[in-house]
């Protein structure tokens, strides 16, 4: 932009004042002609440096983005071997606790006789509870169907056998439990045994329960722990989750194990 000044009539000498500014003279009379700077820039000088252009430029974009990505990378792989290490020590103490060592000896729905060894090869989510819960045992149980449908539709994934021991041996019988399975998945499993029976597997799995008093109808409440157990196809516990835990939360948790797995049985 120029600022002009006009002096009267015409001018006749040319001659350089300070910067930004040009005095045209001639005699006693002047004229000033002047301009001064927008922004400190001369007219065209502020869109040329707005949008830069060159190799140079595409160079030091090319180099920045490739640093980027390298620290995104190491950064994403870090975390993936923190969580890594994580998991292996948490599986590690859940073994060094002795959680579901030895045998057992029971009966599944259709009466047929089953002990550990059967599960071997398998992944196994187990749950104990009993078929007259009014209400904590149907939600874990369904919780636990959610669990092995995910990872049924998950092709590569081996599959996932879900299973239900009774605390309640006096009133889960076979037909009980049969009854009572269907409801719920196709696979699900339902194991149940004598009082002994059930009284070894539940110290083995370090299960607490305990039946309440009957009522009149001769009906009572079992008090139980709460607990959703995975074992591996070794047939060792590898993991447990409460109740807080979602369908979801612990389908993750079975995937990462999976692919974590190394038989020590070979």
């Amino acid at each position: 932009m120029l600022l002009l000044v006009w002096a009267p009539k015409a001018w006749h000498r040319l001659s350089p004042l300070k910067s930004g500014a040009l005095l045209w003279s001639r005699g006693d009379k002047a004229l000033h002609v002047g301009y001064r700077r927008l922004s400190g820039q001369v007219p065209g000088e502020q869109s040329r440096q707005s949008h830069p252009r060159g190799p140079r430029f595409r160079t030091r974009l090319l180099i920045t983005a490739l640093f980027g990505a390298g620290l995104g990378g190491a950064w994403l792989a870090a975390r993936a071997e923190k969580e890594q290490r994580r998991q292996q020590q948490r599986t590690e103490a859940l073994r060094q606790a002795a959680v579901g060592q030895g045998d057992f000896s029971l009966l599944d729905h259709w009466g047929q006789a089953r002990c550990k060894a059967d599960f071997r090869g398998q992944w196994v989510l187990l749950y104990f509870g009993f078929t007259h819960c009014p209400d904590i045992c149907p939600d874990e149980l369904q919780k636990l169907v959610h669990v092995v449908e995910q990872l049924e539709a998950e092709p590569g994934l081996p599959p996932v056998q879900p299973v239900f021991i009774t605390v309640d041996p006096e009133r889960d019988t076979a037909a009980a439990m049969a009854r009572y399975v269907q409801d719920f998945h196709p696979r699900l499993l339902g194991l149940t045994g004598s009082a002994e029976q059930v009284a070894q597997v539940t110290r083995s799995y370090r299960v607490y329960y305990s039946a309440g008093p009957k009522d009149e109808d001769q009906d009572y409440i079992v008090d139980h722990s709460i607990a959703i157990y995975l074992l591996s196809p070794d047939g060792l516990f590898t993991d447990y989750y409460g109740r807080a835990k979602s369908a979801q939360q612990i389908a993750d948790s079975v995937r990462r194990h999976m692919a974590a797995f190394r038989s020590v049985l070979h």
